[in-house]
């Protein structure tokens, strides 16, 4: 088989997935055809994408590898593998046969996950005990200061436009991006998430912020850094403009959930603003605010935030809890609010989305992403920037078993 043809078969299949489950395609920016293609197939059988799956992961190491610009090489080849392994799990799980929790998501995701370390969570409720003060059971403690934290919702879009523009400036400067590059945010409610990136491509992204969410002033900056500049919208970008335009890497064009571009995407965009602003985050923060007439404590922000990213395995394990030790779900729901200080009504809503058979394995994402690509970025080589580094991450078609390899 040829390259181009079995990228064109891998572009299919991947757009059956969404006649199955609408939402499974997250992205597709490349040729309308293939996908009003698949709007007049019947309705594909989740066991026969499966098989699909498996035959065109069969005829990998077939496809000649070639040299120039759209050559076929074995990167190419092993990030269309890892992702052909991903659909082949996804159409046995909407088949209906059974696979282990653990085993999903590495398939899904090219990483193997374990329980978290309580002791870890132990040392990162006493450094939040000492950086909140006062007295009280830490959990009533961490609701007040998230409560003094709420963005007035008047003030959100104000706001949201301050740091994207700061930031927007700052990031250009380090990754040039197209002049026609352009985000509209919009505000919304009843939503489940706190903000998502919708790409439309041509170097376009809407941007949505959920309002009902109270967003807080120490969490802003990272969100609109996640969705935006130097994250999600920033990498789509690059890739289309680089491995998509230039290149002729066709497979860029569609982004799949739960595949590896997840994690690599994720991890990617939770560290956006450490590569953008790095560790002095708050104290750049504050300076936003401030001239928008809000008070804002950057230093302990920093530090509130730096003790809670160490609670980030608890919703992972709690992922585990629910479908690998089949665990009653009062006992899940009592360790997340233990660990990460919420209510019985946020702990709850947490567990709505661990239990979806879509988004069930998605947390692993943002936990094994952002562990994976932070050891990779802080393990680059001498004379290698932070900056050069994360570029790569923006630029190049890495799957995650590439980062462990290196």
């Amino acid at each position: 088989m040829e390259s181009g043809t079995l990228i064109r078969e891998y572009l299919l299949l991947g757009l059956r997935f969404d006649r199955i489950e609408e939402g499974y395609v997250d992205s597709f920016t490349g040729d309308p055809a293939l996908r009003e293609a698949v709007a007049s197939e019947p309705a594909p059988d989740p066991a026969d994408l499966a098989r699909q799956a498996d035959r065109l992961l069969a005829e990998l190491p077939n496809v000649p590898r070639t040299d120039g610009q759209a050559g076929f090489d074995d990167a190419r080849a092993d990030y269309l593998g890892a992702h052909l392994r991903a659909l082949a799990c996804a159409g046995k799980k909407f088949a209906g046969q059974t696979v282990g929790f653990v085993d999903e998501v590495d398939a899904y995701f090219d990483v193997q996950i374990g329980k978290g370390d309580p002791d870890r969570y132990a040392d990162a409720h006493a450094r939040l005990d000492q950086a909140l003060g006062g007295t009280g059971p830490l959990a009533e403690r961490m609701a007040a200061y998230r409560r003094a934290e709420e963005i007035p919702p008047e003030r959100l879009e104000e706001c949201i436009h301050a740091f994207s523009s700061a930031l927007r400036d700052r990031v250009r400067a380090d990754f040039p991006l197209p002049d026609s590059e352009t985000i509209n945010y919009e505000v919304v409610t009843d939503k489940p998430w706190s903000g998502f990136n919708y790409y439309l491509g041509d170097y376009r992204s809407t941007v949505a912020v959920n309002a009902d969410l109270r967003q807080q002033m120490s969490n802003l900056p990272r969100l609109v850094a996640h969705e935006s500049y130097p994250g999600h919208h920033t990498e789509h970008c690059r890739k289309e403009a680089g491995l998509v335009a230039k290149r002729g890497h066709a497979e860029q064009t569609l982004f799949l959930v739960n595949t590896p571009q997840c994690l690599m995407a994720e991890g990617l965009a939770d560290l956006a603003l450490h590569a953008a602003i790095g560790s002095s985050w708050g104290t750049w923060a504050g300076e936003i605010y401030a001239d928008l007439g809000l008070r804002f404590d950057g230093e302990r922000a920093a530090t509130v935030s730096d003790a809670t990213a160490a609670l980030a395995d608890v919703r992972q394990d709690a992922a585990l809890m629910l479908h690998d030790e089949h665990r009653d779900v009062d006992d899940v729901v009592a360790f997340l609010k233990r660990w990460l200080l919420v209510s019985d009504e946020r702990a709850r809503q947490t567990l709505r989305f661990l239990s979806s058979p879509l988004w069930r394995a998605y947390t692993s994402t943002y936990v094994e992403g952002y562990r994976l690509l932070r050891g990779w970025l802080d393990d680059r080589p001498a004379g290698v920037s932070l900056t050069e580094r994360f570029g790569r991450l923006l630029d190049e078609p890495l799957i995650p078993s590439a980062l462990r390899a290196a």
